[in-house]
């Protein structure tokens, strides 16, 4: 028999059993079976603190005569009103102790999949006008678009749909991104483009979308850089930071080692960081920014001789790989080693290092790379870092030979 919970019709698809035995009591069951599984379970139907008047045609359902637990979702049927209107009749002649047995109960009749309303699982909004308002998205949904809809925020709606798999919110006018948003853990694709975020939050790169996100869009937003947890997100495959106001890219972006299409055009890239050589692309794009031009034999020079005890300490903790934490240490001390330099020897610097810009073709580390300006040009100019003059010698040395 057909059941009413909220707006949907919930089918059980079972007898009834003797309601007439039913006792009045502050919450009303229903025991539930079918000739296939006859031991089935009870459900409650809540409490019925009103009486349940006479249905009628305009009002078919007094919902607001039931309170009712929270149930597990089911498929939702299109219920016989008459029917419907006999079976409640009978709930509250049960719930009063009164004899259910003038009423002509329908004969049980199994739900035809005609019946049936699949799950919805994807939803396309593209117009303001379209975006609902009172309704709520259905909690089956795996692909939500709702582009081109004015957005300023992201919808509490919408973070509440754990079973997303694609998120659409291009074209909107959305400036900041909730944490909560990270708890998508489903979420595999989130597109972002054309906003106006001005940053992304590093707790969202610390959060279940660290496994789960595999595609980024956040081209033609704002953003001026990436924080270093960015890097975090070890599932990603896909990026698009495309027409933004990057000044640079995540120093530890060669973490991300499933990483195959990156596009970065028209930003302020001046060099890619050091690690941008340990990428394994298919894809390249980084066309429309303006490379400095590298000069190996004018090197910035930040080394202190001798160096400080922090040095040091700093050096030997990542040289010999010695677990650390903020259990251990001062937390901004672990953020300092979390992006330490790498030298060309293989050793690590924290503060005290001689830095220059290299030339690389960038075909060294992508299969297809965009022309990086209109001169045809694939090379950019990329960081590199020296621990020490014996180290900075030798590549002098190397490099002066190679271009004598």
């Amino acid at each position: 028999q057909n059941v009413w919970v909220g707006r949907d019709i919930k089918s059980r698809h079972v007898p009834l059993l003797p309601l007439s035995q039913a006792a009045p009591a502050p919450m009303s069951s229903l025991a539930l079976g079918t000739a296939r599984d006859p031991g089935a379970a009870t459900a409650a139907l809540g409490i019925l603190f009103q009486g349940l008047p006479t249905l009628t045609a305009k009002n078919p359902f007094p919902i607001s005569h039931l309170s009712l637990p929270h149930w597990e979702p089911c498929v939702p049927l299109q219920a016989n009103v008459i029917n419907l209107k006999t079976f409640l009749s009978a709930v509250r002649l049960a719930h009063q102790g009164n004899d259910t047995g003038v009423l002509p109960l329908s004969p049980l009749v199994p739900a035809k999949n005609s019946d049936v309303e699949k799950p919805k699982t994807k939803m396309i909004i593209t117009s303001r006008r379209d975006y609902p308002l009172t309704k709520s998205f259905p909690f089956s949904l795996e692909h939500l678009q709702t582009s081109y809809c004015k957005l300023a925020r992201i919808d509490s709606r919408v973070l509440c749909l754990k079973k997303l798999r694609k998120l659409d919110l291009s074209h909107n006018h959305i400036k900041q991104l909730p944490a909560t948003l990270g708890d998508l853990v489903c979420l595999q694709e989130l597109d972002l483009h054309d906003n106006h975020l001005e940053a992304f939050s590093g707790a969202l790169c610390s959060s279940g979308l660290q496994k789960s996100l595999q595609f980024l869009d956040l081209s033609q937003n704002q953003i001026q850089a990436l924080p270093i947890e960015f890097c975090q997100l070890r599932g990603l495959v896909q990026l698009r930071l495309d027409d933004n106001a990057l000044l640079r890219l995540p120093c530890r972006i060669g973490q991300l080692s499933r990483l195959r299409f990156l596009s970065a055009a028209r930003n302020k890239l001046p060099f890619l960081p050091c690690d941008f050589r340990k990428l394994s692309l298919e894809n390249l794009d980084l066309f429309g920014n303006p490379f400095e031009q590298p000069n190996p034999l004018v090197p910035n020079i930040q080394l202190k001789i001798p160096l400080t005890l922090l040095e040091c300490a700093a050096r030997a903790t990542v040289n010999h790989r010695i677990p650390y934490g903020c259990h251990l240490l001062p937390s901004h001390l672990c953020k300092d080693l979390e992006v330490a330099k790498t030298c060309r020897c293989g050793s690590s610097c924290l503060s005290s290092f001689i830095q220059i810009t290299v030339t690389m073709n960038l075909h060294h580390v992508a299969h297809t790379v965009v022309l990086v300006d209109n001169m045809g040009g694939t090379d950019a100019p990329v960081l590199c870092y020296f621990c020490s003059l014996d180290c900075y010698s030798q590549f002098l040395d190397r490099h002066l030979q190679s271009n004598g």
